[in-house]
């Protein structure tokens, strides 16, 4: 275990190397110039030239590629070009509500789909089936903005029991706290219920119908040791699956979440960075978002040991 656990951890430097190489040569063929940005309207081809040689957007690309990744990996993911600050410092100030936001949208849709799944297997073919699955197919095909938008008119502005937008960090107390989190959390959370409600019910049909399930069964164990102890964990190592997966998509939903609720996090700091070309910051959180996706794999990799005692590394 311990020496697949480093494999995979030194397998990752050429994955982030990749990433790096990725997201800055994307950087550098995208279209807009920061130095014309900064400099306004009203500048002169010289006043952008003297910018842009101020900040080194004139040297060739991979003098500028080999520049930055040599700090990179001295820890200095370099300096905003707009605000002057660390990219590090930027980051560390927009975390909190973002890890907030990713962490509680997890933790309901896994306490809401798994359960979901379940009882649509076991009551397959019944309404209760069918409707568990028009809901999955609504949550996974409606966008996030659309569900953002739909819970803030009704539960923010007709009844007034949360907060429209913003955050409080836990700082000023749990339920402010909370309370800010709550739409935000379940609008993120709704597609990937869906998805690992789907997954679970897929998977959880196919033990079911398994030889051991049935010999249970015929002894008398009762449905709810049937479906949580013998089907649910032996069914545990697509759902980690696709819950490990769905990282993606709570990253790519934040962005959009932060947006719509106003939360400070690193969505929006993400958006305001791609909107001014602040490539520094774009190329500090999107190195980020990739290292949190490969460590989340790698320890949904580790629990599959947990789950089937077959599996060793």
């Amino acid at each position: 275990m311990l020496a697949y656990a480093l494999r995979r951890i030194l397998a990752t430097i050429p994955v982030m190397l990749f990433v790096a190489f990725f997201v800055f040569s994307l950087l550098y063929l995208a279209p807009g110039d920061p130095a014309a940005i900064i400099a306004g309207d009203q500048a002169t081809p010289a006043q952008i030239a003297a910018i842009r040689l101020n900040l080194g957007l004139d040297r060739p690309f991979l003098v500028r590629f080999g520049g930055w990744l040599w700090q990179v990996m001295h820890g200095n993911l370099g300096t905003s070009i707009f605000t002057s600050l660390p990219v590090s410092h930027m980051i560390a100030q927009r975390l909190e509500p973002t890890l907030s936001l990713m962490v509680l949208s997890t933790l309901i849709a896994i306490t809401v789909a798994i359960p979901l799944g379940v009882l649509a297997a076991w009551k397959q073919g019944s309404w209760i089936d069918r409707l568990v699955m028009v809901l999955a197919v609504f949550g996974f095909s409606t966008p996030v903005f659309v569900v953002g938008y739909l819970l803030a008119y009704v539960f923010a502005l007709k009844l007034g029991w949360l907060p429209v937008q913003g955050f409080h960090s836990l700082r000023h107390g749990f339920w402010p706290y909370l309370r800010t989190l709550i739409l935000p959390s379940v609008a993120l959370g709704l597609i990937y219920i869906a998805l690992i409600a789907r997954i679970t019910r897929a998977t959880m049909l196919e033990v079911l119908s398994q030889d051991y399930v049935r010999t249970a069964r015929a002894k008398g164990v009762g449905n709810r040791a049937i479906l949580f102890v013998h089907a649910l964990k032996n069914a545990a190592v697509p759902i980690t699956t696709v819950v490990g997966s769905g990282v993606a998509l709570l990253i790519g939903g934040a962005v959009v979440t932060e947006s719509v609720f106003a939360i400070p996090g690193l969505g929006r700091l993400t958006t305001d960075a791609i909107l001014q070309r602040d490539y520094p910051v774009i190329q500090g959180v999107v190195l980020l978002f990739s290292f949190v996706y490969v460590v989340v794999n790698l320890i949904v990799d580790l629990l599959y040991t947990l789950f089937d005692p077959r599996i060793r590394y």
